[in-house]
Order: C-alpha cells, then sequence, then structure tokens
C-alpha cells in the first residue's frame, strides 16, 4: 500500500496513552481516603438546650449522649456512666488533643450529665477539652 504525500496510513492512528491518568486517579483517591475525617455520631437524637454564645469544636471529636431517660450513648450504642472510661482511655491515648462533647437533653438529670463529664475527665481529657453542646 503506497502512502501519498501528505496522508497517513490507517495503520498509523494516534492513540493516547490512558496509564498516567489511571495513576493520577488513584494518587487522587488514596489522597481523599486518607485524609477523610471521620466523625462518629452518638447514634441517639438528643433535644439540646439553647445557649447564649457559641464556640466551634474541631471535627475530630468523642461525642457522647445523655438521653432524656438518662441513658449515655456512644456509637449508636448504650454505654452507661460507667463506660465513659472505657471508650474514651483509648481515644486519649492516640491524641491527647481530643475533644469531648457531650450531649445532654434538656430533660436529661444534671447530676448524670456531671457524672458523665467527670468519667471523661478522669479518662484523661483536659478540662479545656470537654465541653457540653448546646443549640
Amino acid at each position: 500500500m503506497r502512502r501519498g504525500r501528505f496522508g497517513a496510513s490507517d495503520e498509523d492512528e494516534a492513540k493516547p496513552d490512558l496509564s498516567p491518568m489511571i495513576d493520577c486517579i488513584f494518587i487522587l483517591l488514596i489522597f481523599f481516603i486518607v485524609t477523610t475525617v471521620f466523625v462518629e455520631e452518638t447514634g441517639v437524637q438528643v433535644n439540646r438546650p439553647e445557649a447564649s454564645q457559641a464556640v466551634s469544636l474541631d471535627k475530630n471529636s468523642i461525642l457522647i449522649a445523655v438521653t432524656a431517660d438518662n441513658k449515655v450513648f456512644h456509637g449508636g450504642r448504650s454505654i452507661g456512666v460507667k463506660g465513659v472510661q472505657a471508650v474514651v482511655k483509648p481515644l486519649v491515648a492516640e491524641n491527647e488533643e481530643i475533644t469531648c462533647i457531650v450531649q445532654g437533653d434538656e430533660a436529661a438529670r444534671h447530676g448524670v450529665v456531671t457524672q458523665v463529664e467527670d468519667e471523661c475527665l478522669a479518662a484523661g481529657i483536659r478540662k479545656e477539652k470537654l465541653t457540653i453542646a448546646t443549640d
């Protein structure tokens, strides 16, 4: 088959190499997976009391909820007041700067919320890293 002066044959058609693009996609995917911050919710709905002022907190926090019937939850399961230290201690061992947020229902007994705060402090949470969530 003869080739014309300016024309190319069908066999010489240019095809882009897609392997570098696929490599870039995988690198971006790994980057986003590694840098994602996962927040573990308490798993129960809590009606928080109103606050006169609010402060923005870190996304990487320990969330503990006290329901209206004075049950303590973390990660969707009931842990009770005595289970707070067992949950918080390993997380504090990983990151000493972690914030602990106690979400107390407005109908919950204040004494139970205070007990949860005391258990968090006993587990190693620093006083300035312990907060009460409000609306």
